[in-house]
Protein backbone atom coordinates (compact mmCIF):
# COMPACT_ATOMS: atom_id res chain seq x y z
CA UNK A 1 0.00 0.00 0.00
CA UNK A 2 1.41 3.34 -0.46
CA UNK A 3 0.00 6.79 0.82
CA UNK A 4 -1.66 9.36 -1.30
CA UNK A 5 0.65 12.49 -0.89
CA UNK A 6 -2.04 15.04 -1.54
CA UNK A 7 -3.15 17.58 0.93
CA UNK A 8 -6.41 19.47 0.60
CA UNK A 9 -7.29 22.72 1.96
CA UNK A 10 -11.18 23.65 1.45
CA UNK A 11 -10.38 27.04 0.98
CA UNK A 12 -9.26 26.25 -2.35
CA UNK A 13 -12.22 25.14 -3.75
CA UNK A 14 -14.45 28.46 -2.54
CA UNK A 15 -11.56 30.71 -3.82
CA UNK A 16 -10.24 29.41 -7.08
CA UNK A 17 -12.94 30.38 -9.57
CA UNK A 18 -12.51 34.10 -8.32
CA UNK A 19 -9.05 33.75 -8.14
CA UNK A 20 -8.60 32.95 -11.60
CA UNK A 21 -11.08 35.31 -13.19
CA UNK A 22 -8.75 37.92 -11.46
CA UNK A 23 -5.49 35.97 -12.80
CA UNK A 24 -7.44 36.10 -16.41
CA UNK A 25 -6.96 40.05 -16.28
CA UNK A 26 -3.94 40.54 -14.85
CA UNK A 27 -1.26 38.10 -16.21
CA UNK A 28 1.02 37.70 -19.12
CA UNK A 29 -0.30 35.41 -21.61
CA UNK A 30 2.89 33.51 -21.88
CA UNK A 31 6.40 33.51 -20.10
CA UNK A 32 6.93 32.02 -16.44
CA UNK A 33 4.73 32.46 -13.43
CA UNK A 34 6.17 31.73 -9.54
CA UNK A 35 3.37 30.94 -6.94
CA UNK A 36 5.21 31.21 -3.66
CA UNK A 37 3.39 29.18 -1.22
CA UNK A 38 1.64 26.65 -3.31
CA UNK A 39 0.45 24.86 0.15
CA UNK A 40 -1.49 21.87 -1.07
CA UNK A 41 -0.59 22.80 -4.95
CA UNK A 42 -4.63 22.51 -5.79
CA UNK A 43 -4.52 26.26 -7.05
CA UNK A 44 -1.66 25.26 -9.52
CA UNK A 45 -3.50 22.04 -10.39
CA UNK A 46 -6.73 24.01 -11.23
CA UNK A 47 -5.64 27.31 -12.77
CA UNK A 48 -2.45 26.29 -14.64
CA UNK A 49 -4.17 24.30 -17.50
CA UNK A 50 -6.71 27.10 -17.85
CA UNK A 51 -4.20 29.43 -18.30
CA UNK A 52 -1.61 27.65 -20.94
CA UNK A 53 1.02 28.49 -22.20
CA UNK A 54 1.97 30.74 -19.22
CA UNK A 55 4.76 28.42 -17.54
CA UNK A 56 3.36 27.72 -13.87
CA UNK A 57 6.22 27.58 -10.98
CA UNK A 58 4.35 26.34 -7.75
CA UNK A 59 6.95 26.63 -4.23
CA UNK A 60 6.98 26.26 -1.00
CA UNK A 61 8.95 26.74 2.23
CA UNK A 62 8.43 22.93 3.77
CA UNK A 63 9.52 20.05 2.09
CA UNK A 64 7.00 18.14 3.05
CA UNK A 65 4.69 19.86 1.40
CA UNK A 66 6.00 19.49 -2.28
CA UNK A 67 5.02 15.81 -3.29
CA UNK A 68 1.63 17.14 -2.70
CA UNK A 69 1.57 19.73 -5.36
CA UNK A 70 3.57 17.61 -7.82
CA UNK A 71 0.66 15.12 -7.29
CA UNK A 72 -1.86 17.43 -8.08
CA UNK A 73 0.04 18.58 -10.99
CA UNK A 74 0.25 14.93 -11.91
CA UNK A 75 -3.77 14.53 -11.73
CA UNK A 76 -4.51 18.05 -13.33
CA UNK A 77 -2.61 16.13 -16.63
CA UNK A 78 -1.28 19.92 -17.27
CA UNK A 79 2.09 20.23 -19.18
CA UNK A 80 2.13 23.69 -18.15
CA UNK A 81 3.11 23.30 -14.57
CA UNK A 82 7.12 22.47 -13.66
CA UNK A 83 7.94 20.84 -10.60
CA UNK A 84 7.66 22.16 -7.19
CA UNK A 85 10.64 23.93 -5.54
CA UNK A 86 11.17 24.54 -2.26
CA UNK A 87 11.53 28.37 -1.21
CA UNK A 88 12.34 30.36 1.47
CA UNK A 89 11.15 33.86 1.18
CA UNK A 90 13.22 35.11 3.65
CA UNK A 91 16.01 34.00 1.56
CA UNK A 92 18.77 36.00 0.15
CA UNK A 93 18.97 33.70 -2.92
CA UNK A 94 15.70 31.90 -4.35
CA UNK A 95 16.24 28.81 -6.61
CA UNK A 96 14.50 30.85 -9.79
CA UNK A 97 16.02 33.29 -11.58
CA UNK A 98 13.80 35.58 -13.44
CA UNK A 99 9.85 35.43 -14.23
CA UNK A 100 7.52 37.63 -15.55
CA UNK A 101 4.98 37.41 -12.49
CA UNK A 102 4.34 36.58 -9.16
CA UNK A 103 1.35 35.27 -6.98
CA UNK A 104 1.50 34.07 -3.49
CA UNK A 105 -1.91 33.67 -1.35
CA UNK A 106 -2.57 33.34 1.77
CA UNK A 107 0.77 33.76 3.39
CA UNK A 108 1.97 36.57 4.97
CA UNK A 109 -0.74 36.79 7.83
CA UNK A 110 -0.01 33.61 8.55
CA UNK A 111 4.34 34.47 8.88
CA UNK A 112 6.35 36.72 10.35
CA UNK A 113 6.59 40.06 8.97
CA UNK A 114 9.92 39.28 7.47
CA UNK A 115 8.71 36.97 5.47
CA UNK A 116 6.52 39.63 4.00
CA UNK A 117 10.01 41.95 2.98
CA UNK A 118 11.46 38.68 2.03
CA UNK A 119 8.58 38.02 -0.30
CA UNK A 120 8.44 41.35 -2.08
CA UNK A 121 12.44 42.26 -2.29
CA UNK A 122 12.25 38.30 -4.18
CA UNK A 123 10.08 39.85 -6.30
CA UNK A 124 12.25 42.78 -7.08
CA UNK A 125 15.10 40.92 -8.02
CA UNK A 126 13.00 38.26 -10.18
CA UNK A 127 10.37 40.92 -12.28
CA UNK A 128 12.65 42.45 -14.22
CA UNK A 129 10.24 43.73 -17.07
CA UNK A 130 8.47 46.90 -16.37
CA UNK A 131 4.84 46.58 -15.27
CA UNK A 132 5.41 42.78 -14.76
CA UNK A 133 2.96 41.89 -12.05
CA UNK A 134 2.72 40.92 -8.14
CA UNK A 135 -0.32 39.61 -6.88
CA UNK A 136 -1.18 39.27 -3.31
CA UNK A 137 -4.51 37.35 -2.06
CA UNK A 138 -5.72 37.16 1.02
CA UNK A 139 -7.75 38.80 4.22
CA UNK A 140 -6.21 42.57 5.19
CA UNK A 141 -7.02 45.84 6.90
CA UNK A 142 -7.67 48.66 5.28
CA UNK A 143 -6.95 52.07 6.64
CA UNK A 144 -5.81 50.33 9.84
CA UNK A 145 -9.06 49.02 10.26
CA UNK A 146 -10.47 45.18 9.38
CA UNK A 147 -13.11 44.72 6.34
CA UNK A 148 -15.12 42.31 8.39
CA UNK A 149 -16.16 41.51 11.76
CA UNK A 150 -14.74 37.99 11.19
CA UNK A 151 -11.51 39.33 9.78
CA UNK A 152 -11.40 40.74 13.42
CA UNK A 153 -11.94 37.40 14.68
CA UNK A 154 -9.67 35.67 12.84
CA UNK A 155 -6.53 37.68 13.26
CA UNK A 156 -7.19 37.42 17.06
CA UNK A 157 -6.74 33.98 16.52
CA UNK A 158 -3.54 34.26 14.39
CA UNK A 159 -2.01 36.37 17.05
CA UNK A 160 -2.90 33.83 19.88
CA UNK A 161 -0.95 30.99 17.83
CA UNK A 162 1.69 33.49 17.56
CA UNK A 163 2.06 36.80 17.95
CA UNK A 164 4.16 37.54 14.95
CA UNK A 165 1.49 36.49 12.83
CA UNK A 166 -1.52 38.81 12.03
CA UNK A 167 -3.56 40.68 9.32
CA UNK A 168 -1.35 42.98 7.88
CA UNK A 169 -2.89 46.32 6.83
CA UNK A 170 -2.61 46.99 3.25
CA UNK A 171 -2.20 50.73 3.18
CA UNK A 172 0.46 51.63 5.81
CA UNK A 173 2.25 47.92 5.69
CA UNK A 174 2.04 46.02 2.10
CA UNK A 175 1.52 48.98 0.06
CA UNK A 176 4.50 51.05 1.66
CA UNK A 177 6.88 48.13 1.37
CA UNK A 178 5.91 47.22 -2.12
CA UNK A 179 6.70 51.36 -2.83
CA UNK A 180 10.11 51.03 -1.51
CA UNK A 181 10.82 47.95 -3.93
CA UNK A 182 9.75 49.79 -6.44
CA UNK A 183 6.11 48.41 -7.44
CA UNK A 184 2.93 50.40 -7.64
CA UNK A 185 -0.44 49.47 -6.50
CA UNK A 186 -2.55 49.33 -9.16
CA UNK A 187 -5.64 47.42 -8.16
CA UNK A 188 -7.35 46.10 -4.97
CA UNK A 189 -10.52 43.20 -5.99
CA UNK A 190 -13.08 42.74 -3.55
CA UNK A 191 -13.30 39.00 -3.14
CA UNK A 192 -15.59 36.39 -1.69
CA UNK A 193 -15.07 35.28 2.13
CA UNK A 194 -14.04 39.00 2.98
CA UNK A 195 -10.58 38.55 1.00
CA UNK A 196 -8.99 40.98 -1.72
CA UNK A 197 -6.64 40.13 -4.29
CA UNK A 198 -4.09 43.33 -4.89
CA UNK A 199 -2.17 43.71 -8.18
CA UNK A 200 1.32 45.38 -7.81
CA UNK A 201 3.40 46.24 -11.02
CA UNK A 202 7.18 46.73 -11.23
CA UNK A 203 7.89 50.04 -11.96
CA UNK A 204 9.41 50.94 -15.46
Amino acid sequence: MTTDPRRHAPATLRNREAILAVLRDVLPKDGLLLEIASGSGEHAAFMAPQLMPLLWQPSDSEAEALPSIDAHAADSKATNIRPALRIDVTAADWPVQRADALLCCNMIHIAPWVAAEGLVAGAARLLSEPNAPLILYGPFRRHGQHTAPSNAVFDDSLKARDPNWGVRCLDSEVSPLAARHGFTRMQVVEMPANNLTVIFRKNG
